[in-house]
């Protein structure tokens, strides 16, 4: 058939046409700040067409080349899509414009200086100062700097709320062409969250390093009191050079053990709650929650102070300390004109340290590796939670064993018992010894089996009105 002779158009000029028409399409866009010009530069580049309302069209110098600008009303006449990109302050123009504001969707990307700033979200403002307009809350979250690398990183969701889906859906068509992820929050009441969210400085973090922070402290205070302020004071010796190396490489697997076995206990604490309880259908305690929603942070904080534990042992045949101790000892042998012999026992004991270590801080990186989104979202869930639970146990173990190892039998020398003070590494053990403790009675057939059941929807009689409750 001849093309050219019916009424049919071939597939080259079809996607020429819808080419043309989607570079028609205009997105007006009020405010010439760095957001703004970011957000222009972005949209020009996706083929929209982009009209600037300035109420000085004439100082157009910062704009991105291929842009339009004129007036705010002039503006307003080109597009159905008008974005927002001024504070709330400045809202007060919008009033002169609220005729030509009729059913045009103005999408509010405003954000406040602190939370709760105002008794109302920028956006349900926005709504009463021009009701003739459909306001839309997005692309607050969105970073100027995200818009022109390209969103390559984790501001590339956009978050949306409205009242009228079908405006919403024609700012999440805008921001999918951007190469964006848009997030449908629900109405304009999320708003306020939404305008708070871009505020919170690692909200999910906090708990986590405020507990680093703590133990950390502890930890360096009682090191100092053992290793530093102990000798002074008894033998009048100055081993304040050990605040460098030695002592921080005391603190950095300490924490690191305690943060993981933290990561694990709250599990343990909550399945032996449903064994209590006998069902699932009861909330956790608020603080049971919140731990347990952390656990991801404190593990890669552990794995932090691990990997610096790491690097800090490599360093300490080179300190000086160190080989002018092994001078010292070599010397005192020559002197008495006799050689140690090689205790096999401590031989093993230190290939055992070591080989507990190394396994541990392999698995513990296998751990940290599959925490990373990338990783994690080609897994399904069952291979995800044998990594991050069946092999985060063993992880607990193997530096478990590697601390008790470096430790051996000296908790049983009183001598080092530094004013009544037991060794560091004793106390880094009391969390992880009770949640493998706490571990293994749950993996026992008949404990495992119960809190399968229970998980599985089954409840003890008396706890529901029948003994299977889906």
């Amino acid at each position: 058939m001849d093309v050219n002779s019916s009424n049919m158009i071939p597939l080259h000029q079809t996607t020429s046409r819808k080419r043309l028409d989607h570079k028609r399409e205009a997105i007006c866009i009020f405010g010439t700040g760095d957001f703004g010009r970011s957000l222009g530069m972005r949209l020009l580049k996706s083929g929209y067409q982009v009209v600037f309302g300035s109420r000085n069209p004439q100082n157009s110098t910062l704009l991105p080349s291929g842009a339009q600008v004129c007036t705010h009303a002039d503006a307003l006449k080109e597009s159905e899509i008008i974005f927002l990109a001024v504070h709330r302050e400045n809202y007060d123009f919008l009033s002169a414009l609220s005729n030509l504001l009729d059913g045009k969707v103005l999408v509010d990307v405003s954000n406040n200086l602190k939370m709760n700033q105002y008794p109302e979200s920028n956006a349900q403002y926005l709504s009463q100062l021009v009701p003739k307009a459909i306001v839309v809350k997005g692309f607050n979250t969105v970073s100027a700097w995200a818009l022109q690398s390209g969103s390559l990183d984790a501001n590339s969701q956009v978050f949306v709320c409205g009242d009228d889906n079908k405006s919403k859906q024609q700012v999440m068509d805008v921001a999918r062409s951007l190469g964006l992820t848009p997030l449908d929050q629900g109405s304009l009441l999320a708003a306020e969250e939404l305008e708070n969210y871009p505020l919170q400085l690692f909200p999910m973090w906090r708990l986590p390093f405020i507990i680093t922070a703590g133990l950390t402290v502890f930890f360096f205070l009682y090191c100092v009191v053992i290793k530093v302020i102990h000798p002074y004071v008894e033998k009048n010796e100055d081993n304040s050079y050990l605040l460098m190396v030695s002592i921080p490489n005391k603190i950095f697997p300490i924490v690191s053990l305690i943060l993981l076995g933290l990561v694990y206990l709250p599990g343990v604490i909550a399945a032996f709650l449903q064994l209590y309880r006998g069902t699932k259908y009861k909330r956790f305690p608020d603080w049971l929650d919140k731990w347990m929603l952390c656990r991801k942070q404190l593990g890669l904080v552990a794995f932090v102070y691990g990997f610096l534990h790491v690097f800090y042992s490599l360093i300490i045949p080179l300190r000086y300390s160190t080989y002018w101790r092994n001078i010292k000892y070599i010397t005192a042998q020559l002197k008495k004109n006799s050689t140690s012999e090689m205790e096999v026992v401590w031989s093993w004991k230190s290939d055992a340290f070591y080989a507990s270590g190394i396994l541990g801080f392999s698995v513990f990186c296998l751990l940290g590796i599959t925490s990373l989104p990338s990783v994690s979202n080609v897994m399904n869930w069952r291979e995800f939670r044998f990594v991050q639970s069946k092999l985060g146990h063993v992880t607990l173990l193997l530096c478990t064993v590697h601390t008790a190892l470096l430790g051996w039998n000296k908790f049983l020398i009183l001598s080092l018992y530094k004013w009544g003070l037991p060794p560091a590494y004793l106390l880094s053990m009391v969390i992880p010894c009770i949640v493998l403790a706490l571990k293994l009675i749950l993996i026992t057939p008949c404990v495992d089996r119960m809190v399968t059941r229970i998980r599985q929807g089954w409840e003890r009689k008396g706890k529901g009105s029948s003994d299977l409750n889906i």
